[in-house]
């Protein structure tokens, strides 16, 4: 299958363009911000070799219905989707965290209570609770933004003493995260699902307007598991039946790959990867309630361009 890991062409008023793990963005003239989702698969912040199919629409798709869903409580970013995998918005600078929120205790936060921490970004954690319990109310866990390699775990005190961002500022990323974790709990219970953790990410207008970017909800930054059944198989203590990343990051772990130095990335089949791409299909379907619509791969860098250009022409014309 045909997937898209870069792309190399140039837009009309480009001034840059920055890769990161997943995603392109490039700036264009007059605060306009091009986003390209990739078919590139990233766990413990390192990206795959091999591309996924169909992964890059599908992030963006979701992403989209969310920061639709959600747009009346919290601004967001999003002007049009003019691709399956694009997305384009107001420019913005972006705050240098990501604002974890966590229902649960899992991932991240699971590995390190089995290590023994019981205070995570100077948030405690009760003692006695076992993976993937529910915590009695939503922790946030902030996290820096790497430019390479790992993000890191921070606390707000941490954040406002360094300048990373102001104490007001804070204040209202925190209050967006609740809401939008709140609603997306809400969303999530309406389709059978559980939102266990997820993250969010802010920038800021050229006026000043705190605003939501990135991607929202989707299976790369968000982790979900089916509701039903849930109580049954944590009071068997058993693994949860769940919708994201995680069974790509266990596979990973089965193979003895954590993204530490020094360790091999396993090589993936092409059964695997297909069956990566069918549960980000599966996820997709399930969180929006809408049949997925495969988009036309056989020159998928050559329809992003076009489509974008068509979008940019439309939008000088109006």
């Amino acid at each position: 299958m045909n997937t898209l890991l870069a792309s190399s062409f140039s837009l009309p008023g480009q001034q840059s363009k920055y890769i990161g793990k997943v995603r392109e963005v490039i700036s264009l003239e007059n605060d306009l911000i091009v986003m390209i989702a990739t078919d590139k698969l990233s766990a413990f912040d390192v990206v795959m070799p091999k591309g996924i199919p169909y992964k890059g629409q599908i992030l963006n798709q979701i992403a989209t219905h969310m920061m639709e869903a959600t747009k009346d409580i919290v601004p967001n970013w999003l002007e049009a989707t003019p691709d399956p995998s694009v997305a384009v918005g107001k420019k913005c600078e972006p705050f240098k965290i990501e604002m974890v929120i966590r229902g649960y205790l899992s991932g991240h936060a699971a590995r390190e209570y089995k290590l023994g921490k019981r205070v995570i970004c100077g948030v405690p954690m009760p003692d006695g609770m076992i993976e993937n319990d529910r915590f009695s109310y939503a922790i946030i866990t902030p996290a820096t933004k790497a430019e390479e390699g790992h993000d890191e775990d921070i606390s707000r005190e941490e954040i406002i003493k360094q300048g990373i961002v102001s104490e007001h500022d804070y204040t209202i990323l925190e209050k967006y995260t609740k809401a939008l974790f709140e609603r997306g709990t809400q969303l999530a219970k309406e389709k059978g699902l559980i939102l266990v953790d997820t993250k969010y990410e802010f920038g800021k207008t050229s006026d000043g307007t705190i605003v939501l970017i990135d991607e929202i909800h989707t299976p790369d930054s968000s982790r979900y598991f089916y509701d039903e059944g849930y109580a049954e198989r944590q009071a068997r203590r058993e693994p949860q039946k769940q919708l994201s990343k995680e069974f790509v990051r266990q596979w990973l772990i089965s193979k003895e790959f954590q993204g530490l130095e020094g360790q091999k990335i396993p090589e993936m089949s092409e059964e695997y990867i297909k069956e990566i791409s069918d549960r980000y299909i599966e996820l997709y379907e399930k969180i929006t309630g809408n049949e997925f619509i495969k988009g036309d791969v056989s020159s998928i860098e050559n329809r992003i361009e076009q489509n974008i250009l068509s979008y940019l022409k439309t939008k000088q014309l109006n």
